[in-house]
Formats: structure tokens, C-alpha cells, sequence
């Protein structure tokens, strides 16, 4: 048993590794307020307060008093001598995270939440202006700085800038790795792209031709997220204009979505892919909040419950055999033509497209590697800010075979860039990878699985993810989890076996 002052040493590392998660998540209400009900004028102040909160969490975390604590819990062999112990994990992962944030100064902690906040709203106005050039110098900004951050990373020999940034959101992640797992997979998925749209019998497109007043919508999507396991009483659904999900404590998880009146469709998808994200926040341990062991493992990770229960769960056509009396019930004669085959064949159409969140499975990824090339580029001072636009335009046209009529459509269309970040977009590839094999391996796990999901079961998927991956905290990195939950290290072909079946069914190959 450790000694009263080692107890004390323990309690005091948690409570200041704790309050610099309070200082977190105070930031991120002040964010999703800023994407939900903040007053345009807002911005220049909220960029100064959020970049007042970065840094007094970034000081308090990385402070000489946390280091002696931490060095001093390290050596104390009662809560290090079980390597597996929730205390020797927490220590293990707060090391890391220590060594890494103290690599950068507290001035460019602020200096990036500012800019955040500033660009992202500049952002949306070159957005809706559809004018890149408006958000251009908010962009080389945001590229320098992250080079500026990267430099203060550091990263291996032979690896580049991209490296120390794709750190912080999927740990081990290399630029050359990525590339290395979606070469073969851009050839795979070009392949069953070619095939689908050289079916003779394509599924209708009539379920994503409706024209449904966005009131039904939102309350049709309320209902569908509320039966899959999204706790209201621990959450809520806004509207905004990238919809996303940001968890303030498992018992305060924030979720939003998007309507237009012609896609139903891409409502439900967005609002089941949130509700994924927020039922991992949701089922993380309460009594490890602001701790590693309640907080996700990586952004790969999370976006593979997005991805599960949006593509794996909501695309399937026991799902459908389930939802349709409901889109019945809240759209009435508005829908009353379309039967099963249509809507299922609808929710999974494949049609190159521009926008990456309203992409569907077999087009998706591919968005993905588009970006993943550009930002690489970016970083690396291969391609200028000023000569996005046309880069882009030209990798959609190579890719995916279309033109980009606007910025808007184009290189506008994502927040990501706007938000400092780049070493991101991989992980939405990733999470797809991650999704199909974690779903592979709950079907082998749990009777009668998909069957269920016709009688509105979804209970049993809830239960079976909380148990094996959101109370897991970070207690494993990504890779070892995905071992740890099927078995067998990520592979490409639970995804692509999964594409081929269902997709090949439906258009009749």
C-alpha cells in the first residue's frame, strides 16, 4: 500500500491533470456555442477568450510542479508495479502527454486557438460566398503555424512535417504508412467503383429526390437517434453548418446535424454518424473523466462508431425493414410510394460527388486520400496556398471523374483547415477500416446480431461497444485495441468484403 505522502503525491497529479480537462472542456462549450448560437459579431472576442483558456490549460498541464508530481508517481512502485493497473496506465499516458505538450511554448498555444476562431468564422464566409480567395490568408496562416507547431514536435528521420501532427490524433501514425495502406486500397475501391457504375440495373434514386419540410426532418431524426441509444438526458441535437460532436463530461455530450429539403437521406446519415461519435462519449467512465481512462483513444477509433452506426447499422436493410413504418409515420403520404427495395437501394446509391459528408461507401474514401495528398503538400511547401483551388479541382477530376463547379463544392466544403488542423482527415479512412472489422467481430459475438436490428434491438451493438471499446478509455493504442476487440490486426478486407457484398447485391453484379 502506498504511504499517506505517496497517496497525496497520486491525488494531487489527479486533481491538476483534472483541472486542466476542466479548462478543456470549458473551451469546447464556448466553441460549439460559437457554431450554434453565437452572434457574428462575437468573434473577435470569443478568439480572445479561447485563447486565454488554451493557455491557462496548457500552463497548468505542463508545469514544473506536474512534472515533480508525475516523476515522483512513477517511481513509486505500488502503482506502477502492475503494468496493467488503471494507476500504471493512467501514468504511462499522461507521460506522453507531458513530454509532448511541453515541446510547445504557451504563446502558440495561444496564438492557434485564436487563430481558430478567427479562421473558422472567415471560414464560413468564404463558404457561403463561395470564394476561396476570401479564406486564403487566414489559410497560410493556419500552414504556417502548423509547420511552426510541427518543428516543435520534431519527428523520425526519413519521416516529415505531416508525421508530428498526425500524432496527436492517431498515435504511431506516419504519412508513409497511410500511404502505404491506401494505395492498394485506392486500387481495390476503383475497381468496385468501375463495376457499380457499369451496372445495367442501378437501384432508384427516387428516396433522395424527396422534398420534406426540415421541421419533420429534425423530428425524425430526434426519434431515429433517441431508438439507437443517444441519451437525451445526457445530450442534445443543434443545427450547424459541419455537423459535429464535442463532449464536455459523459453526462454533457453535444451533437448537430444539417437539413436540406431534397435529402432526408444525408439528415439521418449525418445525425446517425453524430449520435455514433456521441454514444462513445457518452459510455466513457464517468469516475476517470478528465483522465486518460475517460477519454478516446484516438480519433481513428472514434470515427469508426460514427462510421459503424451510420454505414454498418443505418445503411443495412434490416435497418430499413425497421425504419420505414417510421419515416411513414412522421412524413405520411409524402413517402407513401416508396416501398423497401427502394428506399434501401436509395440510402446505398453510388454516385461520384463532390461532398465528402455526403458521399456514399464506395466513393468516400477516396475524398480522403484527396486531401490526405493535399495537405501533405501544403506542409511540405509543395503546393502554395494560392494554388489550392486548382490542385484540388484537378484530383477530383482524376480521382473521381467530375468537375468542381465552385470553391464551395471544392476546397471550402470542410472545416478542418479552418480549425489549425491538419494530420486529420486519414483517420476518417481509418475509422471506416475500424468500423467494418469491429462490426465483423460483434456479429461473430452476439446472436442474431442484424436481425435484431429489424425489431429496433440496437441495444445489444450499444452494449457490446461500451463494453469492449468506450470504457477501455485510452488504456490501449489504437492498433493494440483493434487486436485486443477481433483478434487480428486492421486489415483493408473486412471494409472491401463488406462493400463488395452489399453493393454487389444491389446493383445486381
Amino acid at each position: 500500500m502506498p504511504t499517506a505522502t505517496e497517496q497525496t503525491t497520486w491525488t494531487d497529479l489527479v486533481e491538476r491533470v483534472q483541472e486542466a480537462g476542466l479548462l478543456h472542456a470549458s473551451a469546447s462549450v464556448l466553441h460549439w456555442d460559437q457554431e450554434t448560437k453565437m452572434p457574428p459579431e462575437g468573434i473577435e472576442p470569443r478568439g480572445a477568450q479561447l485563447a486565454v483558456l488554451a493557455r491557462l490549460a496548457h500552463e497548468q498541464f505542463t508545469s514544473d510542479e506536474v512534472g515533480e508530481l508525475l516523476a515522483a508517481c512513477e517511481s513509486n512502485a505500488d502503482l506502477t508495479g502492475d503494468p496493467e493497473s488503471d494507476e500504471a496506465v493512467t501514468l504511462k499516458r499522461i507521460r506522453r502527454d507531458y513530454d509532448r505538450n511541453t515541446c510547445l511554448p504557451s504563446s502558440l498555444v495561444a496564438e492557434e486557438a485564436k487563430l481558430a476562431s478567427q479562421a473558422q468564422h472567415n471560414w464560413a464566409e468564404a463558404r457561403r460566398n463561395q470564394d476561396f480567395t476570401q479564406f486564403q490568408p487566414w489559410l497560410e496562416q493556419v500552414v504556417e503555424l502548423l509547420r511552426r507547431k510541427a518543428e516543435c514536435f520534431g519527428w523520425a528521420e526519413g519521416g516529415e512535417p505531416w508525421d508530428a501532427l498526425a500524432e496527436g490524433y492517431e498515435p504511431g501514425c506516419t504519412a508513409a504508412w497511410v500511404d502505404s495502406v491506401f494505395s492498394p486500397l485506392r486500387d481495390r475501391l476503383q475497381n468496385l467503383l468501375q463495376r457499380l457504375m457499369g451496372s445495367e440495373t442501378p437501384p432508384s434514386n427516387a428516396f433522395n429526390e424527396l422534398v420534406l419540410p426540415t421541421d419533420q426532418q429534425e423530428a425524425f431524426v430526434r426519434d431515429i437517434a433517441a431508438s439507437i441509444g443517444f441519451d437525451f438526458q445526457r445530450g442534445r441535437l443543434d443545427v450547424s453548418t459541419h455537423p459535429f460532436c464535442t463532449g464536455f463530461h459523459p453526462r454533457d455530450v453535444r451533437i448537430t446535424t444539417r437539413f436540406h429539403e431534397d435529402n432526408v437521406n444525408d439528415a439521418l446519415g449525418s445525425t446517425m454518424h453524430e449520435c455514433g461519435h456521441g454514444i462513445y462519449e457518452q459510455g466513457l467512465r464517468q469516475d476517470q473523466a478528465g483522465l486518460p481512462l475517460g477519454e478516446a483513444v484516438s480519433l481513428g477509433i472514434h470515427e469508426s462508431q460514427s462510421r459503424l452506426w451510420e454505414n454498418q447499422v443505418g445503411r443495412s436493410v434490416q435497418f430499413w425493414e425497421w425504419c420505414l413504418p417510421k419515416l411513414r409515420t412522421h412524413f405520411g403520404d409524402a413517402v407513401g410510394s416508396l416501398n423497401l427495395e427502394t428506399i434501401y437501394g436509395g440510402a446505398n446509391i453510388v454516385r461520384p460527388d463532390f461532398i465528402r459528408v455526403e458521399a456514399d461507401e464506395a466513393t468516400y474514401n477516396m475524398h480522403i486520400m484527396i486531401r490526405f495528398e493535399l495537405e501533405r503538400a501544403l506542409l511540405l511547401g509543395d503546393l502554395a496556398v494560392a494554388d489550392l483551388p486548382q490542385a484540388w479541382n484537378e484530383k477530383y477530376k482524376e480521382y473521381l471523374g467530375i468537375d468542381v463547379p465552385n470553391d464551395a463544392k471544392g476546397c471550402l466544403q470542410d472545416i478542418h483547415w479552418s480549425m489549425v488542423s491538419m494530420g486529420y482527415f486519414p483517420t476518417y479512412t481509418l475509422g471506416n477500416l475500424y468500423s467494418a472489422q469491429f462490426f465483423d467481430a460483434a456479429k461473430r459475438e452476439i446472436p442474431d446480431l442484424e436481425s435484431g436490428f429489424a425489431k429496433g434491438a440496437f441495444e445489444p451493438l450499444k452494449e457490446w461497444l461500451n463494453e469492449k471499446i468506450h470504457r477501455q478509455g485510452r488504456r490501449y493504442l489504437p492498433a493494440d485495441l483493434c487486436e485486443v476487440v477481433t483478434g487480428a490486426p486492421l486489415s483493408a478486407d473486412h471494409l472491401v468484403n463488406y462493400l463488395e457484398e452489399k453493393l454487389g447485391a444491389i446493383y445486381g453484379l
